[in-house]
């Protein structure tokens, strides 16, 4: 599991309440009832801040999952 996958369920971990232990690195947003759309905005609030990125309307509009979190932090350069 790479650094940038353990940050991103961290930073879930702490948006949603939940143990980080239970985020897997597969995780999706359907997997958690409270990953909703006010959700959303936190997350990407908590991603620009701790990886010093700006993420775009369609780059938040694609925050479903640990995997594609990843991957659009990846193409931003964030390793």
């Amino acid at each position: 599991m790479s650094q940038v996958n353990q940050r991103v369920r961290q930073l879930l971990s702490d948006v949603l309440g939940v143990p980080v232990e239970q985020i897997g690195e597969k995780a999706t947003r359907d997997d958690f009832q409270n990953w909703d759309s006010a959700a959303n905005v936190q997350l990407l609030m908590a991603i620009e801040g701790e990886f010093g990125v700006t993420l775009s309307v369609d780059d938040a509009a694609d925050l479903l999952s640990v995997e594609l979190i990843v991957a659009i932090l990846t193409e931003r350069g964030v390793s």
